[in-house]
């Protein structure tokens, strides 16, 4: 993740020189649409996640053929890529269905979890991530600490989680795999905080429908902060079938 995906080419605004009242009220409506936009790509990613797994014929499709699997992580890869550098130069209805085609396709690529852990554990594991979410996005909205320093630690972190797992594909280490784990429940749970703080001074720089695309961005960055923390989470606590 980018120290600041926003800031290349967002467009500026007087917006920042509203009184406090107008700039907390500006805050507020800017992050109900990211919310809002947020449960609704996580509520179709279950849904398209629970009907791939619980349809043999789409298991076989998904997991049957590896290529057809590396096809959806690309094509996941490649949306998320695609949004978050033309999130502004696309219109709203482009930016909606690319936010929408990303959560279907990660609903399809995730439903192996239900084939993995049992219903009981992952409904626990959403739940206590659900909690741990929002109590650092509160955190995040509320301080009045400047999170902006955090960036480059995380920025480091994220590269080095990343490679970490990537050695741990050829060496198969439970140890490698435990450290990893919690370490990306450490880093995501930061990164919930630093990102909505970040979203905070967005909200203030965009009107119009460059808010409207500017909050389905704000989405997607929680989106995957969320969906990080609670695969890292199931590694501890899911329960194989």
């Amino acid at each position: 993740m980018n120290d600041n995906p926003f800031s290349p080419g967002f467009p500026q605004s007087g917006n920042l020189r509203l009184s406090d009242e107008e700039q907390s009220r500006q805050q507020a409506d800017f992050f109900a649409k990211v919310y809002g936009w947020m449960a609704a790509g996580l509520a179709l990613t279950g849904g398209v996640a629970l009907f791939a797994a619980s349809s043999p014929a789409v298991q076989q499709l998904v997991f049957g053929n590896k290529l057809v699997f590396f096809g959806l992580i690309i094509a996941e890869l490649a949306l998320v890529g695609f949004l978050s550098a033309r999130v502004f130069q696309w219109s709203r209805s482009q930016v909606q269905a690319a936010f929408i085609a990303y959560a279907a396709l990660n609903g399809l690529t995730l439903s192996v979890i239900f084939l993995v852990y049992t219903m009981d554990s992952i409904a626990s594991t959403f739940f206590t991530s659900a909690l741990m979410f929002g109590t650092m996005s509160a955190y995040g909205y509320f301080t009045k600490s400047d999170l902006s320093g955090w960036g480059k630690l995380l920025s480091m972190a994220l590269i080095g989680l990343v490679i970490a797992m990537v050695v741990n594909i050829f060496l198969g280490s439970t140890t490698l795999s435990l450290i990893t784990s919690g370490i990306g429940v450490l880093l995501f749970t930061a990164l919930t905080a630093y990102d909505t703080q970040k979203l905070k001074g967005l909200a203030l720089a965009v009107e119009g429908e460059a808010s409207d695309n500017a909050s389905i961005l704000g989405a997607l960055t929680l989106y995957l902060d969320f969906i990080n923390l609670f695969l890292f989470l199931l590694r501890f606590f899911g329960r194989r079938r």
